[in-house]
């Protein structure tokens, strides 16, 4: 665990996180608030259009993101001062709380409540059944990451045996899959639809149906960046809401048109395809704030993949309050 720590705090320097600049940004000064994002998808649909409907320019700030292409890197930059805002998996604040920090990063508001991958085979399989996967190799993700955790514990629960490829880089793995390493592949949306449409697979399952409810990826900011900047904190909160409820209540043609600008060279069908794939598993949470009970059943997940060194409090890693204010005054 340890090492996990270090690792993050070397990346901080030598990670190279690649931009993706928010449509329509003039980024000025103080009115910025830099994203660093996991990976770039239409599982994130809500905070693309917060953007595209102005509701972060209704709270007086603009937003600026770039990829880390993996949690680590995400936490690197955070830890480092290069994104005042990190959106990831939960278990890196989990990592950094149990190695210590002067400066502790903490969860204040959670988008997705499941596994946004999908399955992926070379072959089509309408009745696909997970005991299909014994003995296949999967491309499944970074190991202590969320995605490769939540797979091995879907395959833990079906008794299932088979070989998990942990040594493609998050964002590889599509192409790595394509050139023909392993037998399935977990891709978030679009890919994963792009890459049916061309022929070059087939969506066979759906992980996070398969795994249930989870905190999966959340946003995180340093205690002295949250302390400092409470009024752009709420105020991001309150535009993500507003997207939140707009996207699980908007007709997902309009959805698309609007996610089109953040997804160059991403056909407006797969976007549409895209949404209804995650609207269909319930992706989002309606109230930000993370539930205690969620927290502890991640922490389950992490320990069951044997990289939970020990567990830590809720309340040490987690704010609430200000989410479900938010939650409540949109909702209202």
């Amino acid at each position: 665990m340890r090492k996990k720590v270090i690792y993050l705090f070397l990346a901080a320097v030598c990670a190279l996180v690649v931009p993706f600049a928010a449509a329509g940004c003039s980024k000025d000064g103080g009115k910025v608030i830099k994203i660093n994002e996991v990976t770039h998808s239409v599982f994130y649909a809500p905070m693309y259009l917060a953007d595209a409907l102005g509701y972060f320019e209704d709270e007086g700030f603009e937003i600026e993101l770039t990829n880390g292409g993996g949690a680590d890197a995400t936490m690197a930059a955070v830890l480092s001062g290069g994104a005042d805002i990190g959106f990831c998996g939960p278990e890196a604040a989990i990592y950094v709380a149990i190695g210590g920090s002067d400066d502790m990063p903490k969860v204040f508001g959670q988008l997705t409540k499941r596994d946004g991958s999908f399955l992926v085979g070379r072959n089509r399989e309408d009745d696909f059944d997970w005991s299909a996967l014994a003995g296949k190799n999967i491309l499944a993700g970074r190991k202590g990451g969320v995605p490769a955790m939540t797979f091995e514990y879907v395959l833990k629960e079906d008794n299932v045996s088979a070989t998990l490829n942990y040594d493609v880089a998050f964002n590889m793995m599509t192409a790595a899959f394509e050139s023909g390493i392993s037998d399935y592949c977990t891709m978030f949306e679009p890919a994963a639809s792009e890459f049916e449409a061309a022929g070059k697979g087939y969506i066979v399952a759906s992980v996070g149906q398969k795994s249930g409810e989870i905190p999966y990826t959340c946003f995180m900011a340093k205690q002295s960046y949250i302390d400092k900047n409470g009024d752009k904190i709420e105020g991001f909160l309150r535009a993500v809401t507003k997207a939140i409820k707009y996207t699980n209540s908007a007709d997902t043609s309009e959805i698309a048109k609007k996610l089109a600008p953040y997804f160059d060279g991403t056909s407006e069908n797969s976007l549409k395809k895209s949404i209804e794939s995650y609207k269909a598993i319930d992706a989002w949470v309606s109230d930000m704030a993370m539930k205690k009970q969620s927290f502890e059943r991640l922490q389950d997940v992490i320990e069951s993949a044997g990289e939970l060194e020990k567990r830590v409090k809720f309340e040490d890693v987690v704010l609430t309050d200000v989410a479900h204010r938010i939650y409540e005054e949109v909702y209202a």
